[in-house]
């Protein structure tokens, strides 16, 4: 291969160096951008406990004590957590709020009318 090289006006002709590795590791031309890693797949709400049903009863307790961790009252936020779960198999995500993710658990009052579940 020959490569022109300019210096002060004056034109020579040299040769280009070869590669230490050879032609084997050269990039092939025409075969387009390499495709990055695959990204993970997103679990699902299924998955992850959001949705009614999505969790199995065992999964409940390590739920509710994320959920309840925030609580200046957590014996009654886990005892009431823990019922909610068994009950509809969901836990929303965080330490307030979310409810909207788990209707079942939303949707049981107390008799009073108020929220039973934290």
């Amino acid at each position: 291969m020959a490569v022109y090289s300019e210096d002060d006006d004056d034109v020579a002709f040299m040769e280009a160096p070869t590669p230490a590795f050879g032609p084997a590791f050269l990039p092939c031309q025409g075969s387009g951008p390499t495709p990055g890693p695959t990204p993970a797949p997103e679990p699902s709400k299924a998955q992850d406990g959001t949705t009614e049903g999505s969790l199995q009863p065992e999964d409940c307790a390590p739920r509710c004590a994320i959920r309840c961790s925030k609580t200046h009252h957590p014996k009654p936020c886990l005892f009431f957590c823990n019922k909610c779960c068994a009950k509809c198999l969901c836990v929303p995500p965080g330490t307030y709020g979310n409810k909207e993710v788990c209707p079942c658990y939303n949707n049981w009052k107390t008799k009073r009318g108020g929220p039973k579940c934290p």
